[in-house]
C-alpha cells in the first residue's frame, strides 16, 4: 500500500528520537513527533481509496457549503425540479444507446442514456421543460426560474454546458400549447405535456425528503448546542445567591449521592464502569432523552411517491435510517470535545474532567447505537429490494461498514477493567479505532454524495475539535521546553520527582521520552509544590527503621519529623520548580526509580482550583498520594483547615510534612483505618453556623464513604456542608 513506507518512516523517526537525546535537546519535541505519527496514520488511510483504485471522479458535483436547510438547498424550487425529474427519463433524439458488456438485447429492450450536452441543446426537451415550469411554478419569481434553468437543466455536475436558450427564450418557442401527454420514460420528440402523476409523485418525494433532511440537521444542531450550552448554564447557577441551606439540601438529595447504592468511585461488579452521581445521571438522562426523542419524531409520509411507490413503510424506514445516521455524525464532535484535555467546557464550567470523561463514554455509546441502527436498516432495505449484492460492493458501502465496525469495537474494548489493567494498550487501540471511525465516516459520505449536501461538515467539526486539543497540548508543552527531572525514592511505595525552572498549578502531564520506547506515553500528576528544595530532609536512623517495621504511631511521626527538621536537615533556599509525588504502580512509575536524573517534558497547567472561601472551615479527607491534590487548598484557604491523612507507610509523610505541611493542623493515620464518619461528625459540630467544606482525595472506597457521610449530614440541614471531590476517576 502507498501509505506503508510513510508509516514505517514515521515509526523509525520516532524511535531515533527516543534514542538520541541530542535531537530532543534541539527541540524535536515529543508531542510534535506523536502528532506527526498520528497524522501519518491518518494520511495512510486517506490514500487507501487511491491505492485500491477507487473512482474519485464522482466528486465532479457541486460542492455545498453548510448543511441542508442551513446554506444548502436540495430541490428549490421543487416545482421546477419535479418537472425535470418527470421529463428527464424520456429518450431524446440525441440520447445514445448504453453499452452493456456481455449482454445482448432486443431493440425493444434497448436502454438509452442522455448526456448534459444533449439536455442543453435538445429542442423538444427544452420547450417541454419551459412549458411545464411556466404552468407549475406560477408563484415563483422569474429571476429564480432563470437561475434554476441555467444551473440545473443540463444536470447537477460542477462543470457542465450552458443551455442554448434561456428559460424565457425556450418558453417563447412554444407557440402553440401542447395537447399530448408524454408517456413515462417514453420518447420525447416534440413539445408535450408532463404526466401529472409522474410530476406529483416526484414533487412528493423531493418535498418530503428535503423537509426530512432539514429536520435531521436541525435536530442534530439542537443536540450539539444544548449539550454544549447546558453545562455552562448550569454551572453559572453557582453565582446566584440561593439560600445556603437550600443549596446544601439540594446537593445532598439531588447532586452528590450515587444514582444507586453507595459506590461512585469504586468500579461496578465486573469492572464494567462507574456509577454516576445523581447530578451526572440527570445530565446523562437529558442526553439520552433528547437523542431518543429527536430520532423518533417529525416524520411525514408523502404518497404517491416516485422513490417509494406505494411503500409507506420503506419510505419512513429510509427517513429514520438517515436521521440516526446524521445524528450519529453530530454526536462525534461532541464526544471528542468531552474527552479532550483542552475542553473549552472545562474552562467555562466548574465540572470536573472525570465528569466529562463519563459523558464522553455515554455519548460514544449513543452514537454507536445510532450508527448500528443506520447500518442494519439499510441492510434490510437493500435485501428486500434485492439490490444488496450490487450495493455491498460499492466503496461507500464498504467504508460505512468500516466505520460501524470500528465504533462497535470501541465500546467493549473501553470498559473500566481493560482501562485499569492495560491502559497503554487500551489507549493505542482506542486511537487506531478512532482514526478508522473518522476515516470510514468521511469516505462513506464522500464516495456516496461527494460534497453536495454537507454531511461531511460534522466530520470536519470532529477533526477540528481533535486538532485544537492537540495544538494546545503542544503549545502548553513547548512553553516549558525540555527539562531535566530529579528523581528521589521516598520509600518502597512512593517516588518524588522535582522539575526545576517550571511553574504550574493543578496537575500536569509528564513525558519521559528516554524511559520507554513509547515516547508519546504521558500521565497526569498533581502538582504538590511550585517551589523545590535542593535537598530532602534527613531522617534519624530510628525513624527509618520504624517506618519499615510500621511501629510508629502518628504522634511519633510528627515528633520525629520536627526533630529531623531542627537537627539533621540541611536546607537551601527554595527555587522555582515543580514537585510531584508518585505512587509506584508498575509501568512508567516503576521504571522511574532506576533513574536519578532524566529528561522530561511538562504539559501544564490543567485543573480548576475550586473556591472554598464560601465556608470558614475546610476539612480534608486524604488517602496516600491524594495529598498532592489537597496541598493547594490547605495553603490557600482563608479560614481554618484540618487535614486527616491516611497512609500505608510513613515515608511519604516525611517527604511532605517538613516542606509542604508547615503550620497545618493535621492528624496522620499510618497503617490504620480512619473512621471517616466520626471525623466528620466532630468537624461538623465544630464548624457551627458558618458551614464547612469537605474535600476528599484518595482511593475510591474513601471517596465513596466521604460522599455518603456528607450527603447524610446535608440532608439533615442542620449545618451547611459542601463536598469537593478531588479523587480522579477514569
Amino acid at each position: 500500500m502507498q501509505g506503508a513506507p510513510a508509516t514505517m518512516h514515521a515509526t523509525q523517526e520516532l524511535g531515533s528520537r527516543c534514542r538520541d537525546f541530542e535531537l530532543l535537546a534541539r527541540g524535536y519535541h515529543l508531542q510534535t513527533a506523536m502528532a506527526r505519527f498520528t497524522a501519518t496514520m491518518a494520511a495512510a488511510l486517506l490514500l487507501v481509496p487511491a491505492a485500491l483504485g477507487m473512482d474519485m471522479a464522482l466528486t465532479n458535483t457541486r460542492n455545498g457549503h453548510g448543511l441542508i436547510g442551513y446554506g444548502i438547498t436540495m430541490y428549490k424550487p421543487n416545482c421546477a425540479f419535479s418537472c425535470r425529474a418527470a421529463i428527464s427519463p424520456a429518450t431524446l433524439e440525441c440520447s445514445t444507446m448504453m453499452e452493456m458488456e456481455g449482454m445482448e438485447m432486443d431493440m425493444e429492450d434497448m436502454m438509452y442514456e442522455t448526456s448534459p450536452d444533449c439536455y442543453a441543446t435538445d429542442d423538444a426537451f427544452l420547450q417541454t421543460m419551459a412549458y411545464c415550469i411556466s404552468s407549475k411554478c406560477e408563484d415563483v419569481s422569474k429571476w429564480e426560474l432563470e437561475k434554476y434553468w441555467q444551473t440545473n437543466i443540463p444536470g447537477s455536475k460542477a462543470v457542465q454546458p450552458t443551455p442554448k436558450w434561456t428559460y424565457q427564450q425556450a418558453l417563447e418557442k412554444v407557440t402553440n400549447p401542447p395537447n399530448e401527454t408524454m408517456a413515462s420514460g417514453g420518447e420525447l420528440n416534440q413539445t408535450m405535456l408532463v404526466n401529472e402523476d409522474d410530476w406529483l409523485a416526484n414533487w412528493n418525494a423531493q418535498d418530503s425528503f428535503e423537509e426530512a433532511e432539514g429536520k435531521h440537521e436541525k435536530y442534530s444542531i439542537i443536540i450539539l448546542t444544548t449539550c454544549f450550552a447546558l453545562p455552562v448554564a448550569l454551572s453559572f447557577l453557582r453565582f446566584f445567591p440561593f439560600p445556603r441551606t437550600l443549596v446544601t439540601r439540594f446537593n445532598a438529595w439531588v447532586i452528590d449521592p450515587p444514582l444507586w447504592g453507595s459506590k461512585q468511585k469504586q468500579p461496578l461488579a465486573g469492572g464494567l464502569g462507574l456509577m454516576p452521581t445523581r447530578g451526572q445521571a440527570l445530565f446523562i438522562a437529558y442526553i439520552l432523552i433528547i437523542n431518543i426523542v429527536l430520532c423518533a419524531v417529525g416524520y411525514r409520509s408523502a404518497q404517491p411517491n416516485a422513490w417509494n411507490p406505494d411503500m409507506k413503510r420503506e419510505e419512513i424506514m429510509t427517513l429514520f435510517a438517515n436521521r440516526v445516521g446524521v445524528i450519529s455524525f453530530a454526536n462525534i464532535p461532541l464526544l471528542i470535545l468531552y474527552s479532550s484535555r483542552n475542553n473549552v467546557l472545562l474552562w467555562l464550567t466548574d465540572w470536573s474532567h472525570s465528569t466529562f470523561l463519563l459523558l464522553h463514554r455515554w455519548v460514544a455509546g449513543i452514537a454507536t447505537i445510532q450508527a448500528i441502527l443506520h447500518s442494519i436498516i439499510y441492510l434490510r432495505l437493500k435485501l428486500e429490494a434485492h439490490t444488496h449484492a450490487e450495493e455491498s460492493k460499492l466503496p461507500y458501502w464498504i467504508w460505512g461498514i468500516v466505520a460501524t465496525l470500528a465504533m462497535s469495537l470501541l465500546l467493549p474494548s473501553s470498559i473500566l477493567y481493560i482501562r485499569h489493567r492495560a491502559y497503554e494498550l487500551f489507549l493505542a487501540w482506542h486511537v487506531v479505532l478512532s482514526i478508522l471511525t473518522i476515516a470510514g465516516c468521511y469516505y462513506h459520505i464522500l464516495l456516496r454524495f461527494a460534497h453536495q449536501w454537507g454531511y461531511e461538515s460534522w466530520i470536519w467539526a470532529a477533526m477540528a475539535v481533535w486538532g485544537f486539543d492537540r495544538v494546545v497540548r503542544m503549545l502548553r508543552m513547548a512553553r516549558h521546553g525540555l527539562r531535566h527531572a530529579v528523581v528521589t525514592q521516598v520509600d518502597d511505595d512512593y517516588v518524588r520527582v522535582d522539575v526545576p525552572g517550571v511553574a504550574a498549578t493543578g496537575h500536569a502531564y509528564l513525558y519521559f521520552p528516554t524511559l520507554t520506547w513509547r515516547v508519546w506515553e504521558n500521565h497526569p500528576f498533581s502538582v504538590a509544590s511550585t517551589a523545590t528544595l535542593a535537598s530532602v530532609p534527613a531522617r534519624t536512623a530510628r525513624s527509618l527503621q520504624d517506618e519499615e517495621s510500621g511501629s510508629m504511631d502518628k504522634d511519633e511521626i510528627q515528633v520525629e519529623a520536627k526533630a529531623a527538621s531542627s537537627s539533621g536537615s540541611t536546607h537551601q533556599p527554595a527555587k522555582l520548580g515543580l514537585t510531584f509525588l508518585l505512587r509506584r504502580q508498575g509501568g512508567l512509575t516503576q521504571k522511574l526509580v532506576s533513574r536519578a536524573r532524566l529528561p522530561v517534558f511538562v504539559e501544564s497547567s490543567y485543573g480548576v482550583h475550586v473556591d472554598t472561601s464560601h465556608t470558614p472551615h475546610l476539612v480534608c479527607i486524604v488517602g496516600g498520594i491524594g495529598i498532592t491534590a489537597v496541598l493547594p487548598y490547605l495553603r490557600s484557604h482563608p479560614g481554618s483547615s484540618k487535614l486527616y491523612w491516611g497512609v500505608r507507610s510513613a515515608g511519604i509523610v516525611h517527604a511532605v510534612d517538613e516542606e509542604l505541611l508547615k503550620n497545618v493542623d493535621k492528624e496522620v493515620f499510618v497503617g490504620s483505618r480512619m473512621n471517616i464518619r466520626e471525623v466528620l461528625k466532630d468537624e461538623v459540630a465544630y464548624a457551627g453556623e458558618g458551614g464547612v467544606t469537605v474535600l476528599v482525595s484518595g482511593p475510591g472506597g474513601m471517596a465513596d464513604e466521604t460522599r455518603m457521610v456528607v450527603s447524610e449530614i446535608g440532608r439533615k440541614g442542620k449545618v451547611n456542608v459542601r463536598l469537593v471531590d478531588e479523587a480522579f476517576s477514569w
